[in-house]
């Protein structure tokens, strides 16, 4: 077995229709199903629900959760499996990352408003190129 641990992002996309504290069992279902297959988890965030560039599963909304963590590679298939078989999960897809994400910087009262204008921008680029590479996808 390799011992050299790689960092990786899931991002996957929910359906709209699907309460909030269904939502939360679902990122803590996925949470707890990396643990045991031997992922450790960096960072979980719901992004919230957002309009898809185009339609998928005849929903034209999704609420996207975002999934940093850390492993060998050999989590990411089982992961990917149990997302595939989910009726709520509509779209999910892995990324290998260089390293570890930044870790966010904590949010202070001081904070000027140029940072948080570069927060919302980097937020912004990362759903959208997220978004387009779906798109990409879904034409191969």
């Amino acid at each position: 077995m390799n011992d050299q641990q790689s960092y990786y992002e899931t991002m996957y996309i929910l359906r709209p229709d699907i309460a909030e504290d269904e939502v939360t069992n679902h990122i803590d279902k996925y949470n707890k199903l990396l643990e045991e297959f031997g992922g450790t988890i960096l960072d979980s965030q719901m992004r919230g629900k957002r309009r898809l560039a185009y339609q998928i599963a005849k929903h034209r909304e999704g609420i996207y959760v975002q999934l940093s963590h850390q492993g060998d590679g050999q989590h990411i298939f089982k992961i990917e499996k149990a997302m595939r078989l989910s009726e709520d999960v509509i779209r999910y897809m892995t990324v290998k990352q260089e390293g570890p994400l930044p870790t966010p910087r904590p949010s202070t009262k001081n904070a000027t408003k140029a940072d948080e204008k570069e927060n919302l921008y980097r937020n912004f680029f990362s759903i959208y190129f997220l978004n387009f590479i779906f798109v990409i996808k879904s034409f191969i």
